[in-house]
């Protein structure tokens, strides 16, 4: 979610009122859709014709034997992607299920899709309607070309059956279907978890209208109908962890949405194809959503919704209904709905709300949801990248007395328009982890963690807490609170699950790559005088050169790897420590021949115009410095997640080849100039360095003019005029050119080494964007 996305979702929540929707004019309604009055199920249970969109959704409450309490949710959905030659609307289906596992705190979700929706993926992405983020976008391409979906959402066994005269949908192994009786049954099964269930929803209650009269805003431009029947008693049973149980006790709820793209025209039965196919979720018409539905104890059930519009926080619906104990509906527009407690997801890096306060003052309620655990995201491609929707309790005072419930929550349509978001948002979950290693403020417990972990609280007599805070803990902090991409800290987490392991398991692991690169920051600035660091003052300006030095230092070993926490292997400990260190001297021996410089070799370069042996040193340096730590820390990665090792090396040569491209591409930016002016333009030249442009340039000039060019270089010019002439000379002749050419290669081969080794996925989508990314970047 960008910040003013979140801002106007949030002013509007956290005022009662409701003066700010957008109630436009109604469009006339589709035919098939229901009119005034009870809604006829056994009609409007049925697919709809004039729907472009069409899902069905059931959630159960279950309490299995032992007193076991557990949930489960589907959504099966239906989307018109185009025509046949004798005019017939083809579609595209998917499910998405989980179960929700309170006491185990498990999550354990499916996505799958048919056939056609690859195409109708595809559809979107030409047409401009799908990732916000073009590499993102360029990177899913490749694989639905491929005809695959990316992994955690599966391919259907089988084709999607829907029956058009009645309620009976079968993707897969998973049906939902009515009964004659009126009955629901549901029936799941996921091989890979081992979960199913067959269960049977009885209603309770009439259905129920949501929104205006029950029109509310889709995905994107739909208007959709939404009805629901909030109270069904739940009976069946539950297979899980090898066990099938019978359901003790259960409650359920059942909801039905259809709807269409408004036309200038009065809406037929069967619609055009600019109505009902052409997808639309781009630009101004995606949306964003909340909605919870609550069962309370008292009998009565709520329901609350709120949609916006994703690129405006326009707010476009913003409704509560009430079913009370004798399924009378009342309506209302006058509801909050706060967040009082957020959670970032270290997959999608996504933030989520866990805990919200829920006011409706007109009906005397007043609710605290809370996440019954944080965890409950779905990734997958249906929803890019992800959403959440989990089981919640209720609790608070309905008409003056006390209320409690159980329910489920879904937030969704949240996406980072760029990458660079999605790396902000990765740093954010950075720089929260390293709080829990290197507080500002330790308690007795992490001072022994920072000093002296074994038998170290004889170290503790006569410390001085805050002394120590301020010269060892703040110069390190200091930088990283400013925040940076933390792409480092990314990799080591994705390298995880690219190869199908868990990183939600290894988040302990994450501030070990910001620790290690700041920690060279703040001794590198010191050594090249640097007085600027992610737009503040360095450390050593801020507390002095000798504090500076020894802290980044000792970075250098609070990023020890903790693998005394994790059950592996004593082989994969002593391999994870080798890795560690290879990167640790490698950075080390790059940053020493940085700082000796390449004066000789610049001398014979310019003088022969052979420049092979000076390219040679500088990629050798950048190499060094960056690609070799950036590579370990992502062998270490594919470690922890189980990878084979054709798959670790694969892995960690990509992210070598990354790391070197991203210094390649930085020597050009210094030259070409850095998007919001990060650095000055021509920074490197003014400081005397021989960068690979340089390098380039010297090998395809004059012996004269590469004499001139590199005595002035030596000279460290300081006049604008000076560095401009020097950049243009560099630009004429192709030398940035060639070392963005250069840095492509670089990532484009060990790409294809990667790519054929891991699963198509979308942590995989993830590392190809990022790629890109690198190479592509103007900061």
């Amino acid at each position: 979610m960008t910040h003013s996305r979140a801002a106007a979702l949030q002013v509007h929540l956290d005022d009662p009122c409701s003066d700010s929707i957008n109630h436009e004019p109604e469009p006339a309604r589709p035919a098939d859709w229901p009119g005034d009055g009870p809604i006829d199920l056994e009609v409007h249970d049925r697919p709809h014709a004039s729907s472009a969109l069409e899902w069905w959704y059931v959630n159960a409450q279950l309490e299995i034997a032992g007193g076991r309490r557990v949930g489960i949710f589907a959504a099966f959905f239906r989307q018109a992607t185009g025509r046949t030659v004798n005019g017939r609307i083809e579609y595209a289906h998917s499910i998405a299920w989980a179960l929700s596992d309170p006491r185990g705190r498990r999550y354990l979700p499916v996505c799958a899709v048919d056939r056609a929706a690859v195409a109708f993926g595809l559809s979107k992405i030409d047409s401009g309607a799908a990732m916000a983020d073009e590499r993102v976008a360029r990177a899913l391409r490749e694989v639905l070309l491929r005809g695959r979906v990316p992994l955690p959402t599966r391919m259907l066994e089988g084709e999607a059956r829907v029956a058009r005269d009645r309620l009976d949908l079968a993707f897969g192994a998973n049906r939902l279907r009515k009964r004659p009786s009126g009955e629901y049954e549901l029936h799941l099964r996921d091989e890979v978890s081992g979960v199913a269930c067959d269960l049977v929803l009885a209603p309770q209650k009439p259905a129920v209208r949501h929104g205006n009269d029950g029109v509310i805003h889709g995905v994107s431009d739909e208007l959709m109908f939404y009805y629901f029947i909030p109270r069904n008693r739940v009976t069946g049973e539950l297979v899980l962890d090898g066990a099938t149980s019978p359901v003790v006790r259960g409650l359920g709820w059942y909801d039905h949405e259809f709807g269409y793209v408004p036309g200038p025209a009065a809406p037929a039965p069967h619609p055009e194809p600019s109505q009902a196919i052409t997808p639309r979720d781009s630009g101004g018409g995606a949306t964003s959503w909340s909605w919870a539905g609550i069962q309370l104890d008292d009998g009565a059930d709520v329901t609350v919704y709120t949609v916006t519009r994703a690129g405006t926080g326009e707010v476009l619906d913003h409704w509560a209904v009430i079913s009370d104990g004798g399924g009378r509906r009342a309506q209302y527009e006058r509801v909050m709905l706060r967040p009082l407690r957020t959670w970032r997801s270290p997959r999608s890096f996504l933030e989520y709300p866990t805990r919200w306060r829920l006011i409706v003052p007109e009906a005397k309620l007043d609710l605290t949801l809370e996440a019954t655990f944080e965890d409950q995201e779905l990734v997958t491609v249906i929803s890019d990248p992800a959403f959440w929707e989990g089981q919640v309790t209720a609790t608070g005072t309905h008409q003056g007395a006390v209320a409690t419930g159980l329910g489920w929550a879904e937030r969704k349509g949240l996406r980072f328009e760029r990458l660079d978001d999605f790396f902000s948002a990765a740093s954010a979950l950075v720089r929260k982890r390293v709080e829990d290693v290197m507080p500002l403020e330790p308690s007795p417990e992490q001072l022994q963690d920072l000093m002296v972990r074994t038998d170290g609280q004889r170290c503790l007599d006569g410390l001085d807490a805050g002394q120590l805070s301020q010269a060892l803990i703040r110069p390190v902090r200091e930088i990283i609170d400013r925040g940076g991409k933390a792409w480092r800290s990314y990799a080591a987490l994705a390298c995880i699950d690219v190869v199908g392991g868990d990183s939600r398991k290894f988040l302990h692991w994450l501030p070990i790559p910001e620790l290690l690169h700041v920690g060279s920051l703040v001794v590198d600035d010191v050594e090249d005088r640097s007085t600027v660091r992610r737009g503040g003052p360095t450390a050593h300006v801020l507390f002095g050169e000798a504090l500076a030095i020894n802290a980044g230092t000792a970075a250098y070993f609070i990023a020890e790897p903790p693998v005394a926490r994790d059950d592996l292997p004593p082989e994969t400990k002593v391999r994870i420590y080798q890795l560690y260190f290879d990167g640790m001297r490698a950075g080390h021996a790059g940053q020493a021949l940085d700082l000796a410089g390449l004066a000789d070799a610049v001398e014979r370069a310019a003088d022969t115009g052979d420049v092979t042996a000076l390219e040679a040193r500088v990629l050798c340096i950048h190499r060094l410095k960056t690609a070799v730590p950036a590579g370990t820390l992502a062998r270490i990665g594919a470690l922890l997640g189980g990878g084979s090792e054709a798959q670790i090396d694969a892995v960690g040569r990509f992210f070598e080849a990354a790391g070197l491209a991203f210094q390649i591409i930085d020597d050009v930016l210094n030259l070409r100039g850095f998007r919001g002016d990060l650095k000055t333009k021509g920074e490197d030249i003014a400081q005397g360095k021989i960068t690979l442009p340089v390098v380039k340039a010297l090998g395809k000039l004059p012996r004269a003019e590469r004499q001139a060019i590199t005595a002035r270089i030596a000279g460290r010019p300081q006049a604008p005029e000076m560095v401009g002439r020097i950049i243009a000379r560099l630009e004429h002749v192709g030398a940035l050119d060639a070392c963005v050419a250069q840095a492509h290669e670089l990532v484009e081969s060990a790409w294809r080494e990667l790519d054929p080794l891991i699963e198509d996925s979308q942590y995989k989508i993830t590392f190809r964007a990022f790629g890109w990314y690198v190479l592509e970047r103007h900061y």
